[in-house]
């Protein structure tokens, strides 16, 4: 099967839907894509345009790379806590970037920078979540 290469340009009602899914708020996810779309050019492909995504993402919402540590060694319960929020970020992100942009496991994994298992991981807990999410909204 031939993949046809996406534009930045082709990829901005996509980016713009990721964003608003996980920022939930129509300025945030502006801001957002015209954070990405800054740091790219006409030229970027479409995983490393996710990338800058991500990582426009993570530079705003501060997402951290060590579980729980602060700059002593020492793990709090409030960065523990937000580990936990920011990693739900990135299960939830996983999913968005399976179902809205049609990614298979090993291109999100890039975009993720975590290993294939992980985002399969990832995905089979994040869909789990949002269907029973749903169910529970549903019957409120």
């Amino acid at each position: 099967m031939i993949r046809i290469n996406k534009t930045p340009l082709d990829l901005l009602n996509d980016i713009y839907s990721l964003a608003y899914w996980m920022t939930g708020s129509e300025k945030a996810s502006d801001e957002l894509v015209n954070n990405t779309y800054l740091n790219a050019d006409i030229s970027t492909q479409e995983t490393d345009l996710l990338k800058i995504f991500r990582r426009c993402y993570v530079d705003r919402y501060g997402q951290d790379t060590e579980l729980g540590m602060n700059e002593n060694g020492n793990g709090t319960a409030t960065s523990v806590f937000a580990k936990l929020r920011e990693r739900a970020a990135d299960v939830k992100l996983s999913v968005l970037l399976s179902e809205i942009s049609g990614l298979k496991h090993k291109q999100i994994s890039e975009i993720m920078d975590r290993p294939v298992d992980t985002i399969r991981l990832w995905l089979f807990w994040g869909r789990k979540f949002l269907v029973k999410d749903s169910l529970l909204k549903a019957s409120a």
